[in-house]
């Protein structure tokens, strides 16, 4: 009894089709995903994973702030979960 041919998948069907999508079912090392540059510049990863960033509001105009907002600005600060994993799916190699 002869199995019909509609009940066999499409790729089945097909050799060169076969071929293709085995093709694409290995994992490929090319092409590379790119880091944002931009991202590198701006922040750091600590050793568990978590990302810093230098506080914000420093450039310019420390004369016009409060003694406590520019004390309090020094330094680093680390970055919320949901920031976070938008950082990190910029920088795909930095885990």
């Amino acid at each position: 009894m002869a199995i019909p041919e509609r009940s066999i998948p499409s790729f089945q069907r097909r050799p060169r089709l076969v071929a293709v999508r085995q093709r694409f079912l290995k994992e490929s090392k090319m092409p590379k995903m790119k880091t944002k540059s931009g991202a590198k510049k701006r922040f750091k990863f600590t050793a568990s994973g978590k990302v810093k960033v230098a506080q914000a509001g420093k450039r310019h105009g420390m004369i016009k702030r409060t003694a406590k907002f520019v004390r309090k600005a020094r330094g680093t600060m680390v970055l919320s979960d949901q920031d976070e994993g938008i950082v990190k799916v910029y920088m795909p190699y930095n885990r």
